[in-house]
């Protein structure tokens, strides 16, 4: 079935890297799945039900960290420097906080603008380009992966959980505003 000493990208038969083909690692996990399922071992014994299922979830959890781009750099720093993300430095970069403190701004005075809309699309592109953005960057320092490069990409991670945040509030108000019609 599947090995539980193997990291996720072992697991899927895939470079341990921050670069993936999405295809390759979709193909991977519907193939997984079929093995691992717990439907094909629902007449089996309890044993087997329950590794099964032990299975079925160390898959799903590893190619959800592997889809997502924000986890998957999460997942590689822990992997590379041996430590979780939750432990790092503040975030020290002067011009993304002064960035960050803007487009907060502009979302908190969506709901009361006369052209809600359009400046809730805008804001929405504007993260979403920042976000590209960061994923790029993480690219380049996870390939180079020097102790300079990780540093690097623990304070990409940091802004790329900000912009989620920030992504995740945006969407809440569209969502409200789609209510509204």
């Amino acid at each position: 079935m599947v090995d539980f000493s193997q990291n996720h990208f072992e697991l899927f038969g895939m470079p341990i890297s921050f670069t993936l083909d999405a295809d390759s690692l979709a193909a991977r996990y519907r193939a997984l799945q079929k093995i691992v399922h717990p439907d094909r071992y629902a007449a089996s014994g309890e044993q087997s039900r329950r590794l099964s299922l032990q299975h079925a979830t160390l898959v799903n959890e590893a190619y959800h960290t592997l889809k997502d781009p924000l986890c998957r750099a999460q997942y590689l720093l822990a992997l590379k420097t041996g430590e979780s993300s939750g432990g790092q430095a503040t975030l020290s970069d002067p011009e993304f906080l002064m960035r960050q403190m803007d487009l907060r701004e502009t979302l908190a005075e969506i709901p009361d603008a006369d052209n809600v809309q359009e400046k809730l699309v805008t804001l929405m592109q504007e993260i979403e380009k920042l976000i590209k953005a960061e994923i790029a960057c993480l690219a380049i320092q996870f390939e180079e992966s020097t102790p300079e490069q990780l540093l690097a990409a623990a304070q990409s991670v940091q802004k790329m959980q900000f912009l989620n945040k920030l992504r995740n509030e945006a969407e809440t108000i569209e969502d409200d505003l789609e209510k509204d019609y």
